[in-house]
């Protein structure tokens, strides 16, 4: 269970570099969104740990990275609008 919540950790890290690094404009502070990540990643990995049992590492670590996706995703912003001048104008 301790590489498995390692693991998780690791990949909750990565999506969440990820994420700041492509989508940077429409995320909260970057200490938000790692923090939002990393638990995001161990609640999953709790989760899919519970619902697969022991035995399940990469089914597991799956779930963790499901999950820490979800979350991040709920963190975006819409992306701002940007005003066209029609060519009537």
């Amino acid at each position: 269970m301790f590489w498995e919540a390692l693991g998780s950790v690791v990949l909750g890290l990565v999506l969440s570099w990820g994420a700041v690094h492509r989508l940077a404009d429409r995320l909260p502070s970057s200490r938000t969104v790692f923090v939002t990540g990393v638990l995001g990643a161990l609640f999953g990995a709790l989760l899919t740990h519970a619902a697969l049992g022991p035995g399940h590492v990469l089914g597991t670590l799956l779930g963790a990275a499901a999950v820490g996706a979800v979350l991040l995703s709920l963190l975006l912003r819409p992306a701002p609008r940007r005003l066209r001048r029609s060519a009537a104008a």
